[in-house]
């Protein structure tokens, strides 16, 4: 085993999306720590299937949500750091975990409203900021956001705009932590056949279609499409890929 392993932290990686980055980014040699709110029995099985890869992993918990719960977890990884990887660091974050909530721009609530921000744009802002302390130089930030901030899709106007502000944080982390060699990009899917908003893209037969063919690719994305696009970011190959948006989405509304 290598001594100079890097590590992945991947939130909200024991289902759909996240789980196909984790196992992406085990895939090019990267051991990961991945994150579940709810679904430990799920998270479990994702950390057998990285080290079947022949890579390290665990799994904690976090709600993103809850930003007063960061420090706390932040000690979690710390402790899991040096009992399971034998290090006191990591090297890349992946803010992938999110909600989706389908609501009109009349009908958003404030409750509504609250939640995709503390989850979207208030969680990713502060654990990022917290986890530079146990972050190593030259190591790097990828930041999930939606084909959604580019294109607009009635329904998406609040979980769009958190997108839309993550995108911008990006370009910030980029500028201020580049003197650690620190990089931050942004990968924004289009959309995914997961159960992500109730599954709506996979089982809504006339959505998907009409997704199908707004899309230059002729079909509506499916998981795999997005964990190797994160994995290649946490390589040495992206090494020079810094403050970018790169959009998966098979070329959705162009």
């Amino acid at each position: 085993m290598a001594v100079n392993t890097k590590i992945a932290l991947v939130t909200g990686s024991s289902r759909g999306l996240g789980k196909n980055m984790a196992i992406a980014i085990a895939k090019k040699g990267i051991d990961v720590i991945i994150t579940y709110n709810s679904k430990k029995e799920e998270a479990d099985e994702v950390v057998k299937e990285i080290e079947n890869l022949g890579q390290k992993a665990a799994s904690l918990q976090l709600n993103v949500a809850e930003s007063n719960t960061f420090d706390s977890f932040l000690e979690n990884i710390s402790l899991t750091l040096k009992n399971t990887f034998k290090t006191d660091k990591f090297d890349f974050l992946v803010n992938n975990a999110g909600i989706g909530i389908h609501n009109s721009f009349v009908g958003t609530t404030e409750a509504e409203f609250d939640q995709l921000t503390n989850i979207h744009f208030k969680g990713p802002f502060f654990l990022t900021q917290k986890a530079l302390s146990i972050m190593n130089d030259g190591g790097g930030i990828i930041n999930i956001s939606s084909g959604l901030a580019r294109f607009s899709f009635p329904g998406y106007a609040a979980y769009a705009s958190m997108k839309g502000a993550i995108e911008t944080l990006t370009k910030y982390q980029a500028k201020e932590l580049g003197e650690r060699q620190i990089r931050a990009n942004v990968v924004a899917p289009g959309a995914i056949e997961t159960d992500f908003g109730g599954g709506a893209v996979r089982d809504n037969e006339e959505l998907n279609k009409t997704i199908a063919g707004v899309t230059a690719l002729g079909r509506v994305g499916l998981p795999d499409d997005i964990g190797g696009v994160v994995a290649f970011l946490c390589t040495e190959d992206a090494r020079w890929v810094n403050a970018q948006r790169i959009e998966v989405s098979g070329g959705m509304y162009l």
